[in-house]
Order: C-alpha cells, then structure tokens, then sequence
C-alpha cells in the first residue's frame, strides 16, 4: 500500500494534465511510496481520454470519473475515498501548484507532532491577476475574523493531511475551501507551510470572483454554525 496519495481534481484541464503528472513523479519518485489519483469532474472536453492514454506512461496512474459535473470538493472527497495512502496531498489540476513542494510537506510532516493532521500550502507570492488577489484577500480577512482559523490561505489548493481524519469531517460543497476550521473543529491543529504559486499552465479558471462571493457568504454561515454547535470531549474507557 503506498504511504501517499496524490488527489487532483479536474474539469476542462486536459493540456495541464500530462505536464503535472510528469511534476509529480519527478517529485517524489525515489522519496515516497506514493500512488496519483486523477478524478475527472465530467470534463466537456478529453481531458478524460487525455488521462487514459497517461495510464501507460505513468504506472502511479489511477483515473476516476464522475458521470455528472459534481465540483470541485465532491471530487476531491471522492478521490480521496478511493486513495490507499494514509496521507493524502492535494494538488488544483491548473498547475498553479508546485509538486515540489510535496516533499517539503512531508518533511514538515515528520518534524511536527502527531496533533498536527493538516499543513496546508500558503501562497505568500500569488502569481494571479490583481482582481483575484484583491478578492481573496478580502475573503480572507472575512473569514479569518469570523472562524478564528489562523490561517492565512485557506484557498491554496496544495495541502497535505491524513486521510482518516478528512474523511471524519462534516462533508458539504465546497468544503475544501475550509479545511483550516474544519480540522480544528475536529480537535486536531492546523500548520500553514508556505509554497510556491505559479501562473496557470493553460486554459482558463472554472471561477470567477462574483460566485465565490456568493457562495462563499452561504459557506461561511454554515461552517460558523457547525463550530458554535460543536462539542469535544476527552475519553477514557473504564
């Protein structure tokens, strides 16, 4: 069983496919067990056949699809359901996300205590344009005073946890963008590591700034709720 999984959703991405496995392997070849789970959120275009044909070239290859376009953290938990890693590293199939940056997460990973289920990626050089900068920024700010995360990008899409404890979490759309608050909220602690960002390799973003915000609104109602409404408690068995 491999000690990683490496989960990339993707949607309309197939000129970014073949160049990000090729980052990945180079990553982590020879430093981890690691096997790569592709999961195609209903792709208009081939990315599907794009990612098959890859199978040959990549033996880490493993490719799932959903038969109707289901977003981004459907995809996510649904590769993430099917991963045989422990550890799960998550990467946007743009990519902006750098796979070297893989190994120092794992490395932060054997340094820190076991309490620690999250390192989280911060891009703290954002290579977008400066609407999307601005727009983010805020949204952070807003959602950093409202949930008490302490965690300075909750959006970037590389990030490396335990299997076992994301699938532990409350599973909603568009979860992913608050997994800081969420894993607090399950007790364990949260480590934000900073990476690099790079411009999109190709093609064009499946957001734009207004539906995030709209979104974004409801999500952060809701998570605020779960929060308030949680209750931990210590166990001993007698």
């Amino acid at each position: 069983m491999p000690e990683l999984s490496v989960v990339v959703p993707v949607h309309n991405e197939r000129d970014n496919i073949v160049p990000l496995l090729s980052e990945i392997v180079s990553a982590l070849r020879g430093k981890a067990d690691f096997e790569i789970v592709y999961v195609d959120d209903a792709s208009k275009d081939d990315s599907l056949g794009v990612l098959t044909s890859a199978k040959g070239q990549f033996p880490e290859l493993r490719v799932l699809r959903h038969l109707s376009q289901s977003g981004q953290s459907t995809a996510l938990r649904t590769g993430i359901r099917a991963a045989r890693g422990a550890w799960i590293a998550t990467l946007d199939g743009d990519g902006q996300n750098d796979p070297a940056d893989i190994p120092k997460l794992l490395a932060m990973r054997s340094q820190s205590p076991d309490a620690i289920k999250l390192f989280a990626g911060w891009r703290v050089d954002r290579k977008d344009t400066g609407s999307k900068r601005w727009a983010s920024k805020f949204a952070n700010a807003i959602r950093s005073r409202l949930l008490r995360d302490e965690t300075p990008d909750t959006g970037c899409g590389i990030k490396l946890f335990e299997r076992a404890a994301f699938l532990d979490l409350p599973y909603f759309d568009h979860m992913h963008r608050y997994l800081p608050a969420l894993f607090q909220r399950a007790g364990w602690q949260v480590k934000s590591v900073p990476v690099n960002h790079r411009p999109r390799g190709s093609g064009v973003s499946n957001y734009n700034n207004l539906n995030r915000a709209l979104v974004g609104i409801s999500d952060l109602r809701g998570v605020s709720w779960l929060i308030r409404r949680s209750k931990r408690t210590g166990v001993e068995e007698v």
